[in-house]
């Protein structure tokens, strides 16, 4: 039984995309769903739209729907995602849910993975905090368990990507089935390289969330001990021959 989040201020869910959207017996069974939480900066979106799309075309057919998080109010965003994750539950029943967030949503998805129907988080250029040494460390305990993909651009001078090697880092001990992309040259909103970023999360949400199965970079990314598993160069190209 999932965890239940008290009711968060101002959020809703966004239309739904992929499985379950047709109309009348053309309607798919729903297996799985992806709650995609956008940053902070409305005119800074990142990767959330095409992924989106992307993942209501590649994963419709295996069930899955994806809802964006529309935040709104005062209460924290992570918050917002565990009332999400229990929206989910409440309209799908048991199903897997990813949580799948950018820049502040990607802080959201790592600090609410601890919510019973979350399996798997892809955190993208997250924001962390802790802006010195003295400053405790984001915590890592509610990722034991889940599939846990970071992807950060090594140019990004809004959120040092260092912070999240050093999180992937702590994650890993804990958590074997966690692993950590670099996007090189490319800044926060992963714009030069957003086809292969949204590639990339494709590939981790359906392995995560139904077969267990991903692309060779994935799989590798996984099964490597920290540091290569964790600064995992994002090739240029990827998803040309996804799960090929």
């Amino acid at each position: 039984m999932a965890q239940h989040a008290p009711p968060a201020r101002g959020a809703r869910l966004g239309r739904a995309a992929g499985a379950r959207t047709g109309s009348g017996t053309t309607e798919s069974p729903v297996n799985g769903v992806v709650l995609l939480l956008p940053g902070a900066l409305r005119f800074s979106p990142g990767p959330v739209r095409p992924l989106a799309r992307a993942l209501a075309r590649a994963g419709a057919a295996e069930g899955l729907v994806t809802h964006t998080v529309i935040h709104g109010g005062d209460s924290p965003r992570e918050d917002q995602a565990r009332w999400a994750a229990d929206e989910a539950v409440r309209r799908y029943g048991d199903v897997a849910v990813c949580l799948a967030g950018y820049g502040a949503g990607g802080l959201a998805a790592l600090r609410a993975a601890g919510h019973e129907a979350v399996n798997s988080v892809l955190a993208m250029a997250p924001c962390l905090t802790g802006a010195s040494a003295s400053d405790p460390p984001e915590p890592v305990k509610q990722l034991s368990g889940r599939h846990v993909l970071i992807v950060h651009g090594t140019n990004d001078a809004r959120s040092d990507p260092e912070r999240s090697y050093r999180l992937a880092e702590r994650a890993k001990k804990a958590n074997r089935t966690t692993c950590r992309f670099e996007v090189h040259s490319d800044g926060h909103g992963l714009r030069e390289h957003q086809a292969e970023v949204v590639a990339l999360g494709v590939d981790f949400v359906l392995g995560a969330v139904f077969s267990g199965r991903y692309s060779r970079p994935v799989t590798d990314a996984l099964a490597a001990p920290p540091p290569l598993g964790l600064r995992m160069p994002l090739a240029s190209g990827f998803g040309r021959s996804l799960r090929g």
